[in-house]
């Protein structure tokens, strides 16, 4: 039997156990039996340091500097973990107050300062909360070297100069001897807050990493500060020639005086080609100057580079080398082989809707490709006829987005296109000849001409009678000028605006072109134009869906502009309350769109949180704003999926609706897991709007990736829907963007490391998304060619190099998931998980290339889109 655990034996015991325990009160035995636990070695340094101490103590100057000499010594060459205190200070700490007290004594001389430089270090770890003793003794002491000390000394100066300062400033006394510290510190830390101060003091081996650090804090800064901030790294890159860099930082404030600086101060022609390869990625409108290039040739050369004349030429290149140019039927895109019976066999009858989608797909895949198995067969005598077959399968409306698919198939590609689009302008059916017009537009989209052959080809069709062949004129407009603030243009639609004969569609239309025309430029005249076109409307018009688009227009003026809106958002504050909260919505999310600004995050979230009536609908374009705002950066970004989650679960029906879509916009063709599962869920909800949202979200998250789990859905899906005509249309619309460009596409508007936004993609998208709000009056309905807006975010996904020829150049590149390294000590790696290819290659989201030789040197620090390599010359090859 076990022994009771509370009789007295077994309470005697443990008494005897903790009798041992009791420490023994003599101090002196206490410090020999902590000696004891020191080895020898540090033994020996303490009885050495204990030395030095009483030798300082010396009246006899030589000792004492010898004293102070090797003491100082010892401090500077103890290393220690980053856990522990380094063992010289350790042993000094019992002596610290004995030398303090010394210190007092001493007359001055050079050896009082060498006592109060030690002194300044010890302090480190001995000085009271707040005496600031550290820094008291660093100023009394010797001036110079203070990072011969170590990382952590230079660290606690850097706090308590802060302190210190601070309460100078309250008592408004002298700083200058602190200042003269600060930019001794400033070496060793660029944590400061007088910027300016920042250019003078970076050299050439830690510009690069202070610049990486001003860039992405930017993106958490409040403004003006984050403007600020930017503008330093801007001049601290110009400083040390790296172009490259100052103009993606131009490029970002967008600001074109910055811009052409860098194209006038840098004189390296291939470096200026470079240039303009970012700048027409970008999509801007940059017209080139004699100051920027005094040779006609030479600025010939780059102006082309600025209108991408070259990009399709480019994007073929890839596609040969990837082995994709055999066209692709819809069929193959459904692959309806690999579902059950039911599915296969309703998919075969040929129904107008479902010949409507295989217009959309069959574009969506072979866009830019030049070639494609509906549009641009070549006529067969047998049968009599070519493309015309496909294009008459088509109902009224629909053979306009069956001609404007034409111009998706040869997209960038103005000469092929134009002559191949021609022959349908001669046709009688005015639906076709708005598809041509449309199609035009499409053609031209981002590649710009000298002798503007969208603007000639379109221009006398924006007055005709038949208001099917206005829309296409404008809304082709809209796409090959987007961006490009070309006034001509401007003067041609602004008109439209006021005409009160033109119809309702013709005249939301034409607010999405001029918004798309003039994109954050906060033209006041457009601006105006669009204000007294909304106050004219009759309450009738206002219920209509394609109202919408008359505030889009407005918002898009001020894309990314922030405060600029403040004057037309009050202006707004006036419409008719149907519109009033609508318009308010959509200026507020597409001025802060891209910035990451949390509070109107908030401000939009506290808008969605209301439970309102039926007939509101300014909620869906707050949703949407939460995910313009958030998309920039990827902290945001998780923190909105969130958000988007909660109000899923407590949202009222039309903020539902438009969740997906936000989500959709958030993870754009990158298909991120959660998301997909989401949206998948959705894709079976009980309300149809939302299903709709979900399927066309699946589509966008997965643009251009093919994406074997979203394919697989998408197919699941179409079988479950194959009796639903309207939810089978977006699954075949789902599955066409899947598989944009054969994979060869994307539709991000980020690009360069995910640091610059293009306004032009990011205007076509919310415009392709606001139409989704109301997807039954719209996309469903007779306006289905507003899908042809996201042509404006279509980019190939691909790494290009080129010689000094600009011509394709294949050379070994690292492809793989990019890590942050902002801040890192040392050179880590900027990319992991890498596989080794030859360009060209493509870059999925998240994406990072670094060049695998050293023979070449890349001009442009990121590896994206099109890159010029020139040979390095102290390459050596090994034999």
């Amino acid at each position: 039997m076990a022994p009771d655990p509370n009789s007295a034996s077994g309470s005697g015991t443990t008494r005897e156990e903790t009798s041992v325990k009791v420490p023994s009160k003599d101090p002196k035995k206490r410090d020999e039996k902590k000696d004891e636990d020191l080895s020898d070695e540090d033994l020996a340094l303490k009885q050495q340091l204990e030395l030095y101490v009483e030798r300082v103590q010396d009246p006899d100057p030589g000792l004492q500097k010898v004293a102070l000499e090797s003491m100082r010594q010892e401090i500077r060459t103890s290393t220690s973990s980053m856990t522990s205190v380094p063992k010289p200070l350790k042993f000094l700490r019992p002596h610290y107050g004995t030398l303090k007290s010394y210190y007092e004594t001493m007359a001055d001389s050079d050896l009082k300062k060498y006592l109060a430089d030690i002194l300044s270090v010890l302090a480190l770890t001995m000085s009271a909360e707040g005496e600031r003793e550290s820094l008291k003794y660093r100023l009394l002491g010797s001036e110079g070297d203070i990072g011969s000390w170590g990382h952590e000394y230079v660290r606690n100066l850097a706090g308590e100069c802060a302190e210190e300062y601070a309460k100078r400033q309250g008592e408004e006394t002298s700083i200058d001897d602190l200042m003269e510290l600060v930019t001794q510190i400033v070496a060793f830390h660029m944590k400061v807050e007088d910027l300016d101060l920042l250019i003078d003091h970076v050299d050439k081996t830690n510009f690069k990493r202070t610049c990486l650090y001003l860039t992405s804090a930017a993106r958490y800064l409040p403004g003006p500060d984050d403007m600020l901030v930017l503008d330093i790294a801007y001049m601290i890159y110009l400083k040390y020639e790296e172009y490259s860099n100052a103009l993606q930082i131009a490029l970002f404030l967008d600001n074109l005086q910055y811009v052409k600086q860098v194209f006038t101060v840098c004189d390296d022609m291939l470096r200026k080609k470079q240039f303009c390869y970012i700048v027409a990625r970008h999509g801007i409108t940059f017209e080139l100057d004699d100051e920027v290039a005094a040779d006609d040739e030479d600025r010939e050369a780059l102006q082309e580079i600025i209108n991408n004349t070259k990009l399709s030429e480019g994007y073929l290149t890839l596609a040969r080398d990837i082995e994709v140019m055999e066209p692709k039927s819809p069929e193959d895109i459904y692959k309806a082989h690999l579902l059950d019976g039911r599915a296969s066999a309703g998919a075969s009858v040929d129904s107008a809707r479902q010949n409507l989608a295989a217009t959309f797909v069959n574009a969506f895949v072979n866009a830019g490709f030049g070639q494609d198995k509906l549009m641009t067969v070549p006529s067969d005598p047998l049968s009599g006829g070519s493309s015309g077959n496909w294009l008459f399968k088509n109902k009224e409306h629909g053979k306009a987005s069956a001609a404007a698919s034409l111009g998706m198939i040869l997209l960038w590609d103005v000469d092929s296109g134009l002559a191949q689009i021609d022959k349908y302008f001669h046709s009688n059916d005015n639906h076709v000849i708005a598809g041509a017009l449309l199609g035009v537009g499409i053609v031209n989209c981002g590649i710009k001409n000298d002798c503007d052959p969208a603007l000639a080809l379109l221009g006398d069709y924006t007055d005709k009678e038949d208001s099917s062949i206005r829309i296409g004129a404008i809304m082709g407009l809209g796409i090959a000028y987007a961006g490009s603030q070309n006034e001509q243009i401007r003067y041609k639609l602004s008109p439209i605006l006021s005409d009160a004969k033109a119809p309702l569609d013709v005249i939301a239309f034409t607010a999405i072109s001029l918004g798309l025309i003039c994109v954050g430029s906060c033209n006041e005249e457009v601006a105006q134009a669009i204000i007294f076109a909304l106050m004219d409307r009759n309450d009738s018009e206002l219920q209509e869906p394609l109202t919408r688009f008359l505030p889009l227009g407005l918002g898009l003026l001020y894309l990314g502009k922030q405060e600029s809106v403040e004057a037309t958002a009050e202006v707004s504050k006036t419409f008719n309350e149907k519109i009033r909260k609508y318009c308010d919505m959509t200026l507020l999310s597409c001025a802060f769109a891209g910035t990451g600004n949390v509070l109107k995050v908030q401000n939009l979230l506290g808008h969605c949180a209301q439970h309102l009536e039926k007939g509101e609908t300014h909620q869906g374009p707050a949703v949407l704003g939460i995910a313009m705002v958030a998309m920039a950066e990827e902290l945001g970004l998780e923190m909105a999926i969130r958000s988007l989650e909660h109000l899923l679960q407590y949202g009222e029906q039309n903020i539902r609706r438009a969740v997906p879509l936000a989500l959709g916009l958030l993870c754009i063709s990158n298909p991120k897991v959660n998301v997909m599962d989401t949206l998948s869920r959705l894709s079976h909800d009980a309300d149809s709007e939302v299903a709709m949202a979900a399927v066309i979200s699946l589509g966008l998250i997965g643009a251009g990736t093919n994406n074997a789990r979203i394919a697989g859905m998408l197919r699941n899906l179409s079988s479950y829907y194959y009796k639903d005509a309207s939810l089978l249309f977006c699954v075949r619309i789902a599955q066409g963007l899947v598989h944009l460009g054969k994979g060869l596409l994307t539709l991000n508007p980020y690009h360069s490391d995910r640091f610059l936004l293009s306004p032009m993609a990011l205007a076509g998208l919310i415009t392709m998304l606001h139409a989704c709000l109301d997807m039954k009056a719209i996309i469903l309905g007779k306006y289905h060619y507003v899908l042809y807006f996201l042509v404006l975010a279509m980019q190939p996904r691909m790494l290009m190099t080129v010689d000094e020829n600009l011509k394709p150049l294949s050379v070994p590149v690292r492809v793989g998931q990019a890590v942050d390294v902002v801040g890192q000590a040392g050179r880590p790696k900027t990319i992991t998980g890498f596989q080794t290819h030859s360009t060209p290659v493509l870059l999925a989201a998240g994406d990072r290339a670094e060049l695998a030789t050293e023979k070449y040197i890349p001009l442009s620090p990121i590896l994206e889109g099109f890159v010029i390599l020139k040979e390095n010359p102290e390459y050596r090859e090994d034999h």
